[in-house]
């Protein structure tokens, strides 16, 4: 079984890279060479690789991964179906500034989608917030029993993962859901960028470069973190104490992140709030989601490095010499 699992890795990585590869061939063929239109789509690229990594996105593919981990279902592509719903919102978004250059329908859209967008991103962080919690509770009742553990114990996560995205293709409407409201600067930077390329008189062709760009390099860094949840959450999906504790410290900073996220993508929303500390806080931390998601995936590699680290010494201990 891993060593399938590790072949399927492989496979998904270098079909991504391939697709990378191939969207830079077509922004050179499309875009004639140019230094200023390839500097752009470099600049298309990087927007896509730091917006992988909003920690709204890093949220969202957590709790979906370990929830199809523990129902039993490979969850490779969970992050992959996600950056794709979500890349196609960008996509449509762009085909509508070159064939609709009416003004005025972008901003009505952003305040139509992104309120729906924000409601449906906060209420699945909601969603987040409580499994965490159960299963964090659940957890911490194992490490207080004096009897053999289980692998896992089975809870919320496990029993309900089927009631809503059971299979990883099902990310693909929840991402498309989270990207109705173009509220980070990167997707309103790209959409801005095609927006004067198509002005200046650059064809569909060479437009379409920048969304695709931007798609696979947040398909490529969704990917990459999806993988790496399953490798840090298999790690740990095995029977004793050790690793029910490792478990509850990864369910407890899965909690803070999502309490955190909630928090601010409601708070805009809270106007009684518009003039306190905590709400300038927020909106300071909405405008460095990349960061903060960068930061949740540095402390889950700092927990699974030392947690195997504390294993291995802990094995070396008890060897036989």
């Amino acid at each position: 079984m891993f060593t399938h699992a590790r072949h399927g890795t492989r496979a998904i990585i270098c079909a991504l890279l391939l697709a990378n590869v191939v969207a830079w061939a077509w922004a050179v063929a499309a875009l004639g060479g140019a230094p200023v239109l390839l500097g752009a789509a470099g600049l298309a690229w990087a927007f896509g690789l730091r917006h992988g990594l909003d920690a709204d996105h890093i949220v969202a593919i957590d709790v979906v991964t370990r929830r199809l981990m523990q129902a039993g279902r490979a969850p490779l592509l969970v992050g992959l179906f996600f950056s794709l719903g979500h890349s196609t919102v960008v996509v449509l978004a762009t085909l509508a500034l070159v064939e609709l250059p009416a003004q005025g329908w972008l901003e009505r859209w952003h305040l139509v989608g992104g309120g729906f967008g924000t409601l449906v991103s906060a209420g699945f962080m909601l969603v987040a917030v409580l499994a965490n919690a159960r299963m964090a509770v659940r957890q911490w009742r194992a490490l207080r029993q004096p009897a053999p553990l289980p692998a896992r114990p089975a809870g919320f996560l496990s029993g309900q993962a089927g009631r809503w995205i059971g299979r990883s293709w099902q990310m693909y409407p929840l991402g498309f859901l989270f990207g109705l409201g173009f509220d980070t600067a990167s997707e309103i930077g790209l959409l801005g960028m095609a927006a004067v390329q198509a002005h200046h008189g650059l064809g569909l062709v060479g437009v379409m470069a920048f969304p695709l760009l931007f798609t696979a390099g947040m398909a490529l860094v969704d990917t990459l973190d999806t993988l790496l949840m399953c490798r840090a959450y298999g790690w740990g999906m095995r029977s004793g104490r050790r690793r029910v504790a490792y478990d509850l410290g990864i369910s407890l900073v899965s909690l803070m992140a999502a309490v955190g996220i909630d928090m601010i993508e409601m708070g805009p929303q809270m106007g009684a709030m518009g003039g306190s500390l905590l709400m300038r806080g927020l909106v300071a931390a909405g405008n460095h989601l990349a960061a903060l998601g960068a930061g949740i995936v540095l402390v889950f590699l700092a927990l699974w490095g030392g947690a195997v680290v504390v294993s291995r010494r802990q094995a070396d201990r008890v060897s036989p010499t």
